[in-house]
């Protein structure tokens, strides 16, 4: 909402300062909206009315002294002009505060303002009075808020107040926001804090976690009974991290119990002590750098020498890439051949990690999350990694807030819908700041967080807590070894949210499918349409055209192609599947279809209504491969019970159960479609719980014509006219088996 005193303000400055003049000081949108656009353009002003000749947005060392030199402090007495005034009561309004009428007069209106913006930075104690010192001046000059805003705390804002009038009168020390919320600001001022407890002096104190810093920490451990201002400090660090609730001078029993429960969460040594690994961990994203990991991540081939050698310096789980974009740099930055055999023969575990070039905010898209989770899960299945690991997608730059909303959830949503389609394989992690794991995994895009603490710097990562579902925490980069063992790696605390895999698939010795070229449509529809008219099928009235069935299979093909890789199979198996029982759907389908849902709804849907013949039913074949709820369930147990798959067992027998997972083929093309393979290995398996049969070898590149006939029969069902079907199935994996290897041999 525009304000009328804002809009003053902007006209003041236009007409004053930015009208045709030479100054330096660019014309502001009169919206009546407080932004960065007229609080740069105050600052100029205010620069030029103290003579200042080169002008900057920025509030910095040569603007503060010059106003401490000039005027000490700003009162009626002090103010120079009835312009540099102005420039003060506009300031005020743009911060929410009563400036006046903005007619250069210090008046009783003015001073009222100051003393309640001073309050309400918690420095109305250091600086007692309505005049405006340079730093105050400095805090009004800035988009920083002085009041709760967006659900700030009032906790948080206790804890800024205090260290704005604590020691907003050392040198290098500036008023923070007051506005409740943890940010890189506070972060830093905390530290200057300690730096000043601990007796250093202006111009050393600095706001970086360096060795005088630490050495002063490790010699105030803190316990039950402690108290004063070394207790409100670390009080407030565990406030700022979302640990404890309470800023207070005085260590209780209760605090210490609180302790114990972050050091367990970070992976400290439960204490329940103030001692310097926990000061660490809460002042500084990446902690005690000391702390020796159980994982790291790394950009080198980890031979058996390497791989003896992390072992022994207690290294359990390897991250490393799944691709790696670049044909010159780091060529063993992706999984070489061999080398996870090598990791699991050493006992070790590897977490994968995706990311080609992921350094800036332009490489955040729907479209690229949806490019890279197919190119992932391509080269997890082609490394060997089993369905259910989990994949971190990264996110290697300092992110801002903004950018999270606009590019990084939209990116992840996409990769998060991209991997459903392709039938969950893997699980979805992020690697990245905490802010950015914290907003993506609360958005149930990723379930787990490789957490970039070592970049301390990043605003993603400096005033914001660990995230909930952090699994590894990067820390420091070291080498570990020596010889043929020596490797740099990144050292990584384990949270144990994540074990990654023990256990991989071997390469496989044929080639595996791949995504349909289009250039190939013509061609196949040409030779399926002849095939299927030259034996009469679908024939009868039937739902779809054959086209529209083929076009159907082909828009999956992404599914299709990840599901085939997943299992070792070739796609032919699933694609023939789909599509002659997609031809098949007829009217009774639909009608039977309707039925189900009117027996479980109580209510017959309207699409069923003008349907002849529609009863009730508990269930049905239903979707593109015509899979009920029922065998669903079954396939799905049979993978499950063999660990094919992961996830909760469900009663094929029980009418709930069946129903849940029959709006699911019913529904969701994508879900049917990936059914298919596990629908075949559970026909391969016997069909336990059906009509069972014996065991033949699960499906695999090498399938041989009898197998392949075997398994799709199966499919079909039993006795002679599902084998008189299959032999009319047959030619048309035949067909679609041609395209394939001519796509994937080129």
């Amino acid at each position: 909402m525009a304000d009328e005193m804002v809009l003053r303000a902007q006209r003041f400055i236009n007409l004053t300062y930015a009208n045709g003049s030479m100054l330096g000081i660019s014309k502001v949108e009169e919206d009546g909206r407080t932004g960065w656009g007229i609080m740069y353009a105050l600052t100029r002003a205010l620069q030029y009315e103290m003579g200042i000749t080169t002008l900057s947005n920025s509030f910095g060392p040569t603007t503060l002294s010059t106003l401490q030199t000039k005027y000490g402090q700003l009162d009626e007495t002090t103010v120079p002009s009835a312009n540099f005034c102005r420039i003060l009561q506009s300031a005020l309004y743009c911060k929410g505060y009563d400036g006046g009428d903005i007619d250069g007069i210090y008046n009783s209106r003015v001073k009222s303002a100051v003393a309640k913006l001073k309050d309400q930075m918690g420095v109305a104690y250091a600086f007692p009075g309505t005049s405006l010192q340079p730093k105050v001046v400095k805090g009004l000059f800035n988009m920083d808020a002085y009041v709760s805003v967006n659900n700030g705390t009032d906790s948080v804002r206790a804890i800024q107040r205090w260290l704005n009038g604590q020691y907003v009168q050392r040198k290098d020390f500036f008023i923070i926001p007051c506005d409740g919320h943890h940010s890189r600001d506070v972060a830093k001022s905390m530290l200057f804090a300690i730096q000043y407890e601990l007796g250093m002096a202006d111009g050393v104190a600095n706001g970086a976690f360096g060795p005088g810093t630490q050495a002063g920490l490790k010699n105030h451990t803190l316990s039950v009974g402690a108290s004063g201002v070394w207790v409100q400090l670390f009080t407030a660090a565990m406030e700022l991290n979302r640990r404890y609730t309470g800023f207070t001078s005085t260590f209780t029993d209760t605090l210490s119990i609180s302790v114990r429960s972050f050091q367990e969460f970070m992976g400290l040594d439960m204490t329940g002590q103030g001692d310097f690994r926990t000061w660490a961990s809460l002042l500084v994203s990446y902690g005690d750098q000391t702390r020796q990991g159980a994982a790291c991540d790394g950009v080198t081939k980890i031979t058996p020498a390497r791989a003896q050698a992390l072992k022994n310096a207690g290294y359990k789980y390897i991250g490393r890439y799944l691709y790696n974009a670049s044909t010159t740099s780091l060529p063993e930055k992706e999984i070489q051949p061999g080398e996870l055999e090598t990791i699991q023969a050493y006992g070790l575990r590897c977490f994968p990690i995706y990311q080609t070039w992921a350094r800036s905010v332009d490489y955040y898209s729907p479209k690229q999350g949806e490019s890279d989770c197919m190119t992932a899960v391509y080269k997890a299945q082609e490394h060997g990694f089993k369905n259910g690991a989990r994949i971190y997608f990264a996110v290697d730059y300092d992110a801002v807030d903004d950018e999270v909303t606009s590019n990084v959830l939209p990116y992840f949503q996409s990769v998060r819908a991209m991997m459903t389609r392709l039938g969950s394989p893997y699980r979805i992690g992020i690697y990245g700041p905490r802010n950015v794991c914290s907003r993506v995994s609360d958005k149930n895009y990723a379930d787990s967080c490789f957490v970039s603490d070592m970049s301390s710097g990043f605003s993603g990562n400096l005033g914001y807590a660990m995230p909930d579902k952090w699994a590894f925490d990067q820390i420091v980069t070291k080498t570990v070894g020596s010889g043929d063992g020596l490797i740099e790696i990144d050292n990584n605390i384990a949270s144990g949210w994540d074990a990654g895999s023990g256990e991989f698939l071997p390469r496989p010795s044929l080639k595996q499918d791949t995504g349909f070229s289009l250039t190939y449509w013509d061609a196949l529809l040409k030779e399926i349409t002849s095939y299927m008219e030259s034996i009469g099928r679908p024939g009868g009235v039937r739902v779809y055209t054959v086209q529209k069935c083929l076009e159907t299979i082909i828009m999956s093909d992404a599914t299709l192609s990840s599901s085939a890789r997943a299992f070792r199979m070739r796609k032919a198996l699933i694609q023939t599947t789909a599509f002659w029982e997609f031809c098949h759907y007829s009217y009774k389908d639909i009608a039977e279809d309707a039925g189900v849902v009117w027996y479980h709804t109580a209510a017959m849907p309207d699409w069923g209504k003008d349907l002849p013949g529609v009863t009730q039913l508990v269930d049905s074949s239903t979707g593109i491969a015509k899979i009920s709820g029922r065998t669903c369930i079954l396939a799905r147990n049979n993978a499950i019970g063999s660990g094919t798959l992961e996830g909760d067992l469900y009663d094929a027998a029980n009418e709930d159960h069946r129903w849940m997972f029959w709006q699911k083929v019913n529904q969701d093309n994508d879900f049917n479609l990936s059914m298919v393979p596990y629908m075949h290995i559970w026909g391969a398996d016997g069909k336990a719980g059906d009509h069972a049969e014996t065991p033949i070898r699960r499906p695999a590149l090498d399938y041989t014509d009898t197998e392949i006939f075997e398994v799709l029969r199966r499919y079909q069902g039993f006795g002679d006219q599902a084998v008189a079907d299959n032999q009319l199935r047959m030619p048309l994996y035949a067909i679609f088996e041609k395209y394939n290897r001519i796509i994937r041999e080129s």
